[in-house]
C-alpha cells in the first residue's frame, strides 16, 4: 500500500483500512518512505488543501494512524521506532501551542500511550500472554522505552496527568499503568516533580540532602511523589474511567515497591481512610473493569508491603480480592478478556504464599479454574486446534493454567486434587503440544508444581505419559527459551531418586542436553542445570555419579565453586555433598580431586558470605566425617579448615552448627589423639557454649532444632575431650 499524498481524507481512509486488517498493516509498515512522512508530519504537517481542514487536523489523523498500526505487527512497530515516532510525539507535545488544542493534545497523548504499550510488550516483563520477538528487536524496543522515562521526556507528558482535559489525563494514567514495569522506570516516575515543586524542594533543603519522596505520600500530602498524589486524587473522582486508569497506574507504581506500598497502606494522621482502604472499596464497583483494576492495585500493594516475606500478605485485603476474582471467573456474563485478567491477578496474589493458596482452594476457586480450562480445552487434540481457535480463548487457557500452577505449588492436598479429583493432567499434557509458546509454558509450569509431590509424580505424571511428553518439549533445541526453562524446572523434579523417569531420561540424552543448556547466557537456566545435576547424584549409585561427573567434569566443578553467582556456588557444593553421601562417593571425590584443590574448595565454602553456601559446605564436611581415617586426617592437617569450622560454629549460622559439631565428633571417634589440635583451635569454649543451649533465643537468626541437635552432639564431644584434664590450657 502506497500513499503518495498526505491529506486528511487519505489518512482517515488509511486508518479505517488498517484497523483489524493485518495484511494492510504489514503492507503499510513496509512502505518506509510513507512511515517517515507520517511521523514527520506530527511536527511539520503539510498545508491542508481541503476547505474544512487544517494542519492540526492532519496531525490528529496522523496520530490516529500511528495508534492504529502500533499493535499487532512486529514489522509495523519496528518501522515506527526506526522512524523515531516516540521522539516525534514527545517533540510535538512539548510545543506550548499544542497544549491549547484539546483534540490534538489528546490524539498525541493517545498515540504515545498506544505506542509505549506496544513497546513494553516487546521488552517485557510480560504481564499477560507470552509472545516471541527477536533479541535484536527487544534491544531496539528497550532503548525506545528507556528514552520515554528520561527526565526531559517526563517533563513533557507527566504534567498532563493533571490536565484539565479528562480524556488526556486518563491517557497518561493508562500509559503509566501499561509501560512502568521495571524498578528504574518506577523510580523515575515517583521521583519526578513539576517545575515549581522542584524549585521549592531545592530551596528548602541543603545541598547535600536528598529528599525522601515517599515521606508524605497521602491524599493530602504536599511534598514528593507528585504522580502518586495525583493518582490518589484521581481514584476519588466519580468518573469510572478515571478511577480505572488511576488504579492501574497506582498498581504499577506499587508493584515490588515496599516504600510506596507502606505509604499507601498507612492511615493518615487525621484518621481518614488509607489509600489501600479506598482502593479496596473500589473492588465492589458496579463495573468489572474497575473491579479488576482495584483488585490488581490491592494485590500489588499488599504483596509489596509484605516485601517478599511469606505469610505476611494482608489477609483481609487478600480475601476481598479473592472473592471478587472468583465471581468474575464463574459469571457467564463476563468476557474472556476479563476472566483472563482475573486469572493473572489471582496468580500474582497467591504466588509463593501457601496460606493464600489454601484459602483459594477452600473457597472453591481451584475447582472453578479447572471447570474453565475444561470448557475450552479438548480431551483429544483436534487437527485444526492450533488454527481456528479465537485469540481470546487461547489467552484465557494460558492464564487459567498459570493460576492453577501458582495455586498448586506448595500443598500436597491441592496437587492431588488437581491430579486425581479434577483430573487435569490429560488436559495439561495436550497443551504441551500447542503451537503457542504461552500455552506450552503454562502447561510446563503446572507439571512443575505437581511434580513436587512424590506420589503424583510416580503415578499420575509417569503413568499418564505427561512426564515423557514434557521431556520431549525439554529436548527440543529450537524451543523458546522460556518454555525450555519451565520444562527444565520440571525435569529437575523428575530426576529425583524416587522418580521412575530418572533412568529413562538418563538413557535418552539428558546429560548432553543439560550441558548444552549450561552454555546459554542465562543465569536462571545455569542455576537450574546445576540443580538438576545435584538431584541426579542424590542417592544414586556409583555408576550414575561417574556418568554425571564425566559430563560436568571435575575441573568445571572446581570453577563453579568460585562462580560469581552464589546460587551456582550453593548448588555446586550440593553436588559435592550428594556425591559424598556414602563411602564409595567419598572415595570418588578424594580420588578425583587433588588434596589442595579440595581444601581450597572447602575453605571457600566455609568462608563464604552467603549463609546458604556455608550451610551446604557444613553438610559436606559432615559427610566427609564418615570417611576413612586417612580422609579425615585431611581436616586435621590443614589448620585453616579447623579455624573456619570453629568460626562458623561460633557465629551461630542457622543450619551450620549441627553438621559441624557432628563432623568434630566423628573426627574424635576416629582419632582420639587429635584432642589437642581441637583444643588449640579454641573449640572447647565454643562447644561449652553450644552445649548450654536452652531453646530461649528467639529472633537470633538461629534454627532452634539445629541448635538442639548441636547441643546434644557438643556434650558428647566434650565428654570425649575430657575437658577437666585440659582446663588449665584454656
Amino acid at each position: 500500500m502506497t500513499v503518495r499524498q498526505i491529506t486528511i481524507a487519505s489518512l482517515k481512509q488509511l486508518k479505517n483500512t488498517v484497523i483489524g486488517n493485518p495484511s494492510a498493516k504489514l503492507a503499510l509498515a513496509r512502505d518506509f518512505a510513507f512511515i517517515h512522512s507520517l511521523v514527520d508530519c506530527l511536527n511539520h504537517p503539510p498545508t491542508s488543501l481541503e476547505p474544512q481542514g487544517s494542519q492540526d487536523d492532519i496531525r490528529i489523523e496522523a496520530a490516529h494512524v500511528i495508534s492504529s498500526i502500533s499493535y499487532g505487527s512486529e514489522t509495523a512497530l519496528a518501522s515506527l521506532l526506526r522512524a523515531n515516532a516516540l521522539q516525534a510525539i514527545i517533540r510535538a507535545l512539548a510545543n506550548p501551542k499544542i497544549l491549547t488544542e484539546i483534540s490534538l493534545k489528546y490524539a498525541l497523548s493517545r498515540a504515545l500511550r498506544v505506542l509505549a504499550s506496544a513497546v513494553v510488550e516487546v521488552t517485557g516483563p510480560a504481564h499477560g500472554p507470552l509472545r516471541t520477538y527477536s533479541p535484536e528487536f527487544r534491544s531496539e524496543a528497550k532503548v525506545a522505552l528507556d528514552y520515554l522515562f528520561e527526565f526531559d521526556c517526563l517533563d513533557v507528558y507527566l504534567p498532563l496527568l493533571a490536565d484539565s482535559s479528562t480524556p488526556t489525563a486518563i491517557t497518561i494514567a493508562q500509559l503509566i499503568g501499561a509501560a512502568v514495569r521495571t524498578g528504574v522506570h518506577r523510580s523515575a516516575v515517583i521521583e519526578w516533580l513539576p517545575h515549581l515543586e522542584r524549585q521549592r524542594e531545592v530551596k528548602g533543603r541543603r545541598g547535600w540532602e536528598r529528599p525522601d519522596v515517599m515521606l508524605h505520600v497521602t491524599a493530602n500530602g504536599r511534598h514528593g511523589a507528585w504522580a502518586i498524589r495525583t493518582l490518589v486524587t484521581m481514584t476519588q473522582k466519580r468518573d469510572l474511567k478515571v478511577q480505572e486508569a488511576a488504579l492501574g497506574a497506582l498498581g504499577a507504581l506499587a508493584l515490588e515497591n515496599p516504600p510506596v506500598a507502606t505509604a499507601l497502606a498507612k492511615v493518615p494522621a487525621d484518621g481518614t481512610a488509607s489509600t489501600l482502604a479506598l482502593v479496596s472499596s473500589l473492588t465492589k464497583s458496579r463495573v468489572t473493569d474497575v473491579q479488576l483494576a482495584a483488585s490488581l492495585c490491592v494485590t500489588n500493594i499488599i504483596r509489596a508491603q509484605a516485601n517478599n516475606h511469606p505469610g505476611m500478605v494482608g489477609h483481609p485485603s487478600a480475601l476481598t480480592v479473592i472473592q471478587v476474582l472468583n465471581r468474575i471467573l464463574v459469571a457467564p456474563s463476563e468476557s474472556p478478556q476479563s476472566q483472563t485478567t482475573a486469572c493473572y491477578i489471582l496468580s500474582s496474589l497467591v504466588r509463593d504464599e501457601k496460606d493464600l493458596c489454601l484459602e483459594v482452594y477452600d473457597r472453591g476457586v481451584l475447582g472453578n479454574l479447572a471447570s474453565l480450562v475444561k470448557s475450552i480445552t479438548p480431551l483429544e487434540k483436534p487437527s485444526d486446534w492450533d488454527v481456528d481457535e479465537p485469540e481470546s480463548k487461547v489467552a484465557l487457557r494460558e492464564a487459567a493454567l498459570i493460576a492453577i500452577a501458582s495455586i498448586s505449588l506448595f500443598d500436597k492436598v491441592i496437587k492431588r486434587e488437581v491430579a486425581d479429583t479434577l483430573q487435569l493432567i490429560p488436559l495439561i499434557q495436550i497443551c504441551l503440544a500447542h503451537k503457542r509458546i504461552g500455552i506450552r509454558y503454562a502447561a510446563c509450569q503446572c507439571l512443575r508444581a505437581l511434580s513436587r509431590d512424590a506420589a503424583v509424580m510416580r503415578t499420575n505424571i509417569t503413568d499418564s505419559g505427561a512426564g515423557l511428553a514434557l521431556y520431549e518439549v525439554f529436548k527440543r533445541e529450537d524451543e523458546d527459551l522460556r518454555v525450555t526453562f519451565a520444562a527444565l524446572a520440571t525435569v529437575t523434579n523428575l530426576v529425583n531418586d524416587f522418580s521412575p523417569l530418572r533412568p529413562v531420561m538418563l538413557s535418552d540424552g539428558l546429560l548432553p542436553r543439560l550441558m548444552r543448556l549450561f552454555t546459554v547466557d542465562d543465569q536462571e537456566i545455569r542455576v537450574s542445570v546445576i540443580w538438576a545435576l545435584k538431584n541426579l547424584v542424590y542417592k544414586s549409585n556409583l555408576e550414575t555419579k561417574r556418568m554425571v561427573m564425566s559430563h560436568l567434569g571435575w575441573t568445571k566443578l572446581v570453577e563453579l565453586v568460585n562462580d560469581p553467582n552464589p546460587q551456582i556456588q550453593e548448588q555446586t557444593f550440593a553436588i559435592l555433598r550428594n556425591l559424598t553421601n556414602d563411602e564409595e562417593g567419598i572415595a570418588l571425590v578424594f580420588s578425583s580431586m587433588e588434596e589442595e584443590t579440595l581444601v581450597t574448595c572447602l575453605c571457600a565454602g566455609l568462608d563464604s558470605s552467603n549463609e546458604s553456601v556455608t550451610r551446604v559446605t557444613a553438610d559436606l564436611l559432615g559427610n566427609f566425617s564418615d570417611g576413612t581415617r586417612t580422609q579425615l586426617d585431611l581436616i586435621f592437617t590443614h589448620p585453616q579448615i579447623l579455624d573456619l569450622m570453629h568460626s562458623c560454629m561460633a557465629d551461630a549460622k542457622s543450619g551450620v552448627r549441627a553438621p559441624l559439631v557432628s563432623c568434630v565428633l566423628n573426627l574424635l571417634l576416629s582419632n582420639p589423639r587429635k584432642k589437642h589440635e581441637l583444643s588449640e583451635a579454641g573449640f572447647v569454649s565454643t562447644l561449652r557454649h553450644i552445649s548450654d543451649w536452652t531453646g530461649a533465643a528467639p529472633g537470633a537468626g538461629i534454627n532452634s532444632e539445629d541448635d538442639k541437635q548441636a547441643a546434644v552432639l557438643a556434650k558428647r564431644v566434650l565428654d570425649l575431650m575430657d575437658t577437666s584434664s585440659i582446663g588449665n590450657m584454656l
